[in-house]
């Protein structure tokens, strides 16, 4: 009886720890927050500082609370609209001498998004204002962005290492088959190749051949976007032959670099930052290398979106199209349908701009926004289509609505095709000795049977269904784009097309990216482009989820700029291929659950930054700590 006394106030006491350990959370998160109120007043001579710790996304997911909390690390993700905004308010602003790229811990974002900001960037450099770039290593992205400034600085331990698109994605056929899992595949698309990785050990002729062209058209986009911004960079020699490149500096990347005239100063923080308090004055409150800078969240925030004149509704579909409802950075079919239904009903819209930045997911949920979109239309708004960095699959089911699709050279779309997939465990069971069987009254009771495996008029249904739904797909595309649908199945089959070809094969409309969109729909509306204002249709976050993310970024901006962490070209590909290793948790997660008709695109993952969910960061962890022990 003690024993069972003594253990239970042990557990009590553990409970009230817990308890404590959370409020102490929660109270330091409040008082952290509070103490990070943007405010104008913080506005002063200086250099806008863009600190880019983390990926640019159309739309940011909400931050982990859990991750945030106990310290872990939070990958930032900054709205490509708000930094678009922040460098373009920085041009004509007297208080704003230079602006910093910090691009240490910038992890990337995909080639559309890329393209924006360093236009973005260009235009500043143009207005005569300096622009100063900073990395110890940069990725592909990165030094995209840096091109784009006047001076590009590396540390001389660091440097530019090119690679390019492409890589190897992960196929799970031979596990699968050691496992005993059978995975049913239904499918249409000769290059739909969402659904090889568990079916082939290896990538199949088709989808390498149009892999190869969007991987290529992109790529040269990247070159000459590089050349325009910085004419004097030989980096040619870094994309055919590095290693002898660098290996004729002595191994020394950031001298090859510098003598190649991709950089331009070699130097650390101090002397960096020395630099920019030449230009903005030093900051004589903080160490040595600070310099006057003017917070990015600040900035923002004292240059919200204009609300003069009507009003253009814009929806935002970002991210993996999944079914039911969601937050933002997910485009939840039904989420999203409210979203729009709303705002038809509150917001006195004129049009309606259907911003889209998703590589496909559920086709169902992908219907179900094209249903929402249509009742704009039948209350007589126009409604244009803003393809961003990605609308393949079901991203361009969704844009079948349009009355025009905007897109920008670099976007990927297309990919009309849809499956399915459904697995099964008889081969796993009989692996250790397990049988299944019992009675079925048709030839569909019990069906997907995961135990005993899939019957065949299971089979030939599910497969009738997706046929079915690709020509409903295909008609979609056929109505949108006046094409006959022998057409459409010609360009389509599951194959992705860069926005440029896109065009060419008029799956697109016209060049141009969100504000030529609204200026499309003003226009369509009978309006002054000049005189309408956007009311993004979004889903606020809560005041739980405002409240971490105010408090991690008081983390960030503890950290003074002389003082941050910098990430060397080793530590940047640990990190790379770690996320790659969560991704595959999240593969694995995928197929386990089934989930919907798809219409996913593949193709699209080998331009998104290696990033992958907290939930699967923390199952990844767990299995290598097993591993390791």
């Amino acid at each position: 009886m003690k024993l069972i006394k003594g253990a239970w106030k042990i557990l009590v006491g553990i409970k009230d720890a817990l308890v404590l350990a959370l409020l102490l959370l929660f109270f330091g998160a409040l008082f952290a927050a509070l103490q990070a109120q943007p405010d104008g007043v913080k506005i002063h001579d200086g250099a806008l500082l863009l600190a880019l710790d983390g990926t640019i996304v159309e739309q940011p997911e909400e931050v982990d609370p859990i991750a945030t909390l106990t310290g872990g690390d939070v990958a930032n993700q900054y709205r490509l609209r708000d930094v678009v905004r922040a460098l373009d308010e920085a041009r004509d602003d007297d208080r704003v001498k230079a602006v910093v790229l910090d691009l240490d811990r910038f992890m990337g974002g995909y080639p559309a998004a890329i393209s924006d900001v360093a236009d973005a960037v260009q235009r500043v450099r143009d207005s005569g204002k300096p622009v100063l770039a900073y990395a110890t290593a940069y990725t592909d992205s990165g030094y995209r962005l840096a091109a784009a400034a006047s001076e590009i600085w590396t540390n001389p331990m660091g440097g530019v290492l090119l690679r390019g698109p492409g890589g190897s994605q992960l196929y799970y056929k031979g596990l699968i088959d050691k496992l005993g899992i059978n995975a049913h595949v239904y499918r249409v698309g000769t290059y739909k190749s969402a659904v090889e990785p568990y079916i082939r050990e290896n990538q199949s002729g088709p989808a390498r051949e149009a892999a190869q062209l969007l991987y290529g058209t992109i790529f040269d986009q990247w070159k000459q976007g590089v050349a325009q911004d910085r004419p004097q960079a030989r980096i040619e020699p870094f994309l055919t032959d590095p290693a002898a490149t660098v290996q004729a500096a002595d191994g020394d990347l950031a001298q090859a670099n510098l003598r190649a005239k991709l950089v331009d100063h070699l130097g650390d923080r101090i002397a960096f930052g020395k630099r920019v308090a030449k230009i903005v004055g030093a900051d004589d409150d903080k160490p040595v290398g600070s310099f006057k800078a003017i917070d990015y969240d600040d900035w923002v925030q004292v240059h919200p979106l204009s609300k003069g004149g009507p009003a253009i509704g814009v929806i935002t579909v970002a991210g993996e199209i999944v079914d039911g409802t969601g937050g933002p950075g997910t485009a939840a079919g039904d989420t999203i349908a409210r979203l729009i239904l709303d705002g038809l009903d509150d917001k006195k819209l004129k049009a309606l701009v259907v911003r889209v930045d998703s590589p496909g997911g559920s086709a169902l949920a992908s219907e179900h926004i094209r249903e929402a979109i249509l009742q704009a239309k039948a209350k007589g708004l126009p409604v244009v289509v803003s393809m961003g960095s990605v609308a393949a699959s079901g991203g361009y089911w969704v844009s079948t609505a349009g009355d025009a699709i905007f897109a920008e050279p670099d976007t990927i779309t297309g990919s009309i095709g849809i499956f399915g997939i459904i697995p099964t465990f008889e081969d796993t069971l009989d692996k250790i000795g397990v049988n299944a069987d019992g009675v079925k009254t048709t030839p569909l009771s019990g069906q997907p049977d995961v135990l005993a495996g899939t019957s065949d008029a299971f089979d030939r249904i599910l497969q009738a269904q997706i046929e079915s739904g690709y020509r409903k797909f295909v008609g979609l595309v056929a109505t949108s784009r006046n094409m006959t649908p022998a057409r459409v199945d010609e360009i389509g089959q599951g194959r992705v097309w860069p926005g440029g070809i896109a065009r060419q094969i008029g799956l697109v409309d016209r060049f141009g990216g969100i504000h030529d969109a609204i200026a499309e729909a003003a226009r369509r509306a009978k309006l002054d482009p000049d005189k309408v204002h956007a009311v993004y249709l979004e889903k606020e976050p809560s005041k739980w989820a405002k409240l971490i993310e105010q408090f991690a970024r008081q983390q960030d901006d503890d950290e003074d700029s002389v003082e941050r962490g910098s990430a060397d070209l080793f530590s940047r590909l640990a990190a790379e291929r770690r996320a790659t290793l969560a991704q595959a948790i999240g593969d694995a997660r995928r197929l386990a659950q089934g989930g919907s008709v798809q219409a996913r695109c593949l193709e699209c993952t080998a331009f998104r930054p290696a990033a992958a969910s907290a939930g699967d960061v923390r199952l990844l962890d767990l299995i290598l700590t097993k591993i390791w022990q």
